[in-house]
């Protein structure tokens, strides 16, 4: 432990030390077949050990996303001993969810999620790790994260951010807003349970409310009055995602057996979540391969940006972070090799060796859905003489023209926002990366 700059003990995460991150600087990256980096990647997981066998302190993560609350529990070399879930669908029914939340029949497009619901699943997850075996008395500390202007806030304005939600709010519902006292994020309100009082919300998941000055730290008082009456004092202060907030509550001491040192840290978002559980530091970028594709960037100095968004670092306050969304990820790769390769990983693998960098000049960018960036929908074929045309004449070429579209397209945007790509590590990360959730 050391203190804080505010006086108060801090607690040093395992999660801040330096270790794996550094590790790729010193290892030499060899190129493996795609078809074997993906069963890795498919069998990969944390190392585990047997439950009970810690004898030392553990830590405790929460993450409750829309369909369900999660927990692991972790020793300080972030080993994980237990693991469990609660699905809100099924193991909560009372409350008549679908996908985690509630739509009305007569507003398809609005659907919300009852907050009595998170309160009694907590209650329910606790009591799952009690029965797996955990022992509540050696957890030294309990964070998490949950669900998830340019200029000022980090991202242009979204209907789905929590200031439009929250100015809907003041001008359908005003009796509402008049009778609330407190304005929540769900990562702070899982905090607030925890401590049994308000929890503070945190730099890096303030930032996506498009809201906060990402620049001093603070809700922007123009925004703030945009939006509605004495909003600041609902919302309350913004703190540092690491800030030790709180002792836990009496009501989890005495029901669970937690101890009464046992401290509660800041919740923050699931994106800046991702960027801690990376490990991700100074010039480090991480990419999100699923049905989406996420870039996680670590920024000193961001651009202003229209499309993607600038976040408070949840780890170095003087430091930034961007995240960039495109929505044509795994399912149009699938597509491809479907189409190419006869549905065949191995095939496409072997397509792909097939072909140089640079394909002879061939590229393409392919977008099922579409897509956030750029705004654009439809495959569109380019050949060397930057000519658009229809299809390729070789499969191996369509192969290749995904693969390289796709993630120079990732590499066009994310040097947007100001972040340096060394030329080698870029092509160690197409190589050994891209294929890992096709």
């Amino acid at each position: 432990m050391r203190e804080s700059p505010q006086g108060e003990e801090r607690i040093e995460s395992p999660w801040r030390r330096d270790g794996l991150a550094g590790a790729s600087k010193q290892s030499p990256i060899r190129r493996q077949p795609v078809s074997l980096v993906l069963a890795r990647f498919q069998t990969f997981q944390l190392p585990q050990k047997e439950m009970g066998e810690t004898s030392g302190p553990t830590y405790l993560g929460l993450d409750l996303s829309t369909q369900q609350l999660k927990a692991v529990v972790v020793d300080d070399e972030l080993q994980i001993l237990y693991e469990a879930n609660v699905e809100f669908d099924n193991d909560l029914p009372e409350f008549r969810t679908h996908g985690g939340v509630n739509q009305k029949k007569d507003a398809p497009g609005v659907a919300s999620a009852p907050c009595l619901m998170w309160v009694k699943a907590l209650d329910m997850l606790l009591d799952k790790l009690r029965v797996c075996g955990v022992d509540f008395s050696k957890v030294r500390a309990i964070s998490g994260c949950a669900q998830e202007l340019a200029k000022i806030t980090g991202s242009r304005a979204y209907e789905r951010f929590s200031g439009a939600q929250i100015a809907k709010i003041w001008r359908t519902r005003p009796d509402v807003y008049a009778n609330s006292e407190r304005i929540c994020l769900v990562s702070n309100f899982v905090a607030t349970l925890l401590i049994g009082n308000y929890a503070p919300i945190d730099y890096a998941d303030g930032s996506g409310m498009n809201l906060l000055d990402i620049h001093i730290k603070d809700w922007n008082n123009e925004l703030l009055m945009t939006v509605g009456p004495d909003l600041r004092d609902r919302l309350g202060d913004t703190v540092p995602s690491f800030t030790n907030l709180a002792p836990i509550a009496t009501y989890y001491v005495e029901r669970f057996g937690f101890p009464e040192q046992c401290r509660i840290i800041a919740f923050t978002g699931d994106n800046p979540a991702s960027l801690i559980g990376m490990r991700l530091k100074k010039g480090d970028l991480a990419c999100s391969l699923g049905t989406s594709d996420t870039l996680f960037l670590w920024l000193d100095m961001p651009k202003t940006l229209t499309d993607g968004h600038i976040l408070c670092n949840p780890i170095d306050n003087d430091a930034f972070m961007g995240m960039l969304c495109f929505k044509n990820g795994s399912l149009t790769r699938t597509r491809i090799r479907d189409s190419a390769a006869g549905a065949s990983w191995q095939l496409f693998d072997e397509l792909l060796d097939s072909t140089p960098r640079g394909n002879f000049g061939n590229l393409a960018l392919y977008f099922d859905a579409p897509e956030i960036l750029p705004p654009l929908v439809g495959d569109h074929r380019y050949n060397k003489a930057d000519e658009k045309i229809s299809r390729y004449s070789s499969k191996e070429v369509e192969v290749r023209a995904l693969i390289e579209g796709q993630f120079i397209a990732k590499r066009a945007y994310a040097e947007d926002t100001g972040f340096v790509i060394c030329l080698s590590f870029f092509y160690c990360f197409l190589i050994l990366t891209i294929i890992k959730k096709k």
